[in-house]
């Protein structure tokens, strides 16, 4: 029986087990130049000797503008990548694969003034302005700085790329119906500023490694799209060179906002959706803290990955930690052995 810790491997990326860290912000560039630093090579090695399969840096600025705050990371200049690659062998030298995130913050992010959007309608929140709306040309440039974005992660030696299409940022501003207003070419076909970018990323990485797409699979919001829609714009993600979706949801309006109904493993159903509609490999991810509910999603199928984020916060060791509660073999760092054995 497949369990979440049968190892898994999908075109290059082989991994030692299911259990995925997804980006999570950290907000902890002081300088406000989207270099990462001491804390992010701390963070992420941490969960590679921590025992998880692969890491996925946080959402990573294609564009200055494109972080949700100055404090975020960037990968918008080829000054980037030095700084990329010590993460990347750090990890690689506890056995773990990692990719990065990459992305733009559209309406919502926070410090650019303005921020930009494919149409001028303003994020719903505090502390928000309304955004430019891009020109046709801006729109192209913008897909640019995708692909230069992705040819940086390859050099910085990254396992995977994935790209963020949830959340209510650019990507999914663009196929949602709530905010693209546009007129030109990007509005009369809401995927197409998605699938541009996915075949850009695509010209510039391997053609063995896999571009992974995060998408919000519903929106809580009144008037906000669902599964079926979604799943037409994933066959779309998957035509322009996807490989494997990782599906959460929401994005458009506050938590908790059109009748959410937040519990363990609650997006799990959307990622099995896509799953099977797309006949294509899904990480699942949704307050998968508890060991038994994540192990639960691969023993059934529901899902290839799982990602465990606000856990993997609280316990770098959570894979570890899993392993041993569920009983099955583990492989401690040597140096803690003795903690794990008696």
């Amino acid at each position: 029986m497949t369990n979440l810790f049968t190892p898994y491997t999908f075109k290059n990326l082989e991994l030692k087990n299911r259990v995925v860290m997804p980006p999570m912000c950290q907000y902890s560039v002081d300088t406000k130049d989207g270099m990462p630093n001491d804390w992010h090579n701390v963070h992420y090695i941490s969960r590679a000797v921590g025992g998880t399969g692969l890491i996925i840096v946080e959402m990573t600025a294609v564009h200055p503008d494109g972080r949700i705050t100055d404090n975020d990371t960037g990968i918008w200049d080829d000054s980037f990548i030095p700084a990329y690659r010590k993460i990347v062998d750090g990890v690689h030298q506890y056995g773990a694969k990692i990719g990065i995130q990459l992305g733009h913050a559209g309406r919502k992010a926070e410090d650019a003034n303005p921020p930009v959007a494919p149409s001028a309608v303003r994020y719903d929140g505090d502390g928000y302005k309304t955004p430019h709306e891009l020109t046709t040309a801006e729109v192209e440039d913008m897909i640019e700085a995708y692909r230069q974005g992705a040819r940086r992660a390859v050099e910085a030696g990254f396992d995977t790329v994935e790209v963020h299409g949830a959340h209510g940022y650019l990507i999914h501003q663009f196929h949602s119906p709530l905010v693209n207003q546009r007129q030109d070419e990007y509005g009369q076909d809401l995927a197409l500023f998605g699938v541009r970018v996915v075949e850009a990323i695509r010209e510039v990485v391997p053609a063995e490694m896999a571009v992974i797409m995060r998408v919000s699979a519903r929106e809580y919001v009144d008037g906000g799209y669902g599964i079926d829609y979604i799943t037409d714009v994933c066959r779309r993600y998957q035509e322009a060179g996807v490989d494997m979706m990782h599906i959460s949801s929401g994005g458009e309006g506050p938590v908790g906002s059109g009748g959410m109904q937040v519990g363990p493993g609650y997006q799990v159903e959307l990622a099995t959706h896509i799953k099977k509609a797309l006949n294509m490999p899904v990480i699942a991810v949704g307050l998968l803290d508890e060991y038994e509910v994540a192990e639960k999603v691969i023993e059934n199928d529901q899902a290839d990955l799982v990602a465990v984020g606000r856990a993997m916060l609280r316990d770098p060791y959570w894979a570890t930690h899993a392993a041993k509660e569920l009983q099955l073999e583990v492989e401690v760092p040597v140096q803690y052995a003795r903690g794990y054995h008696r």
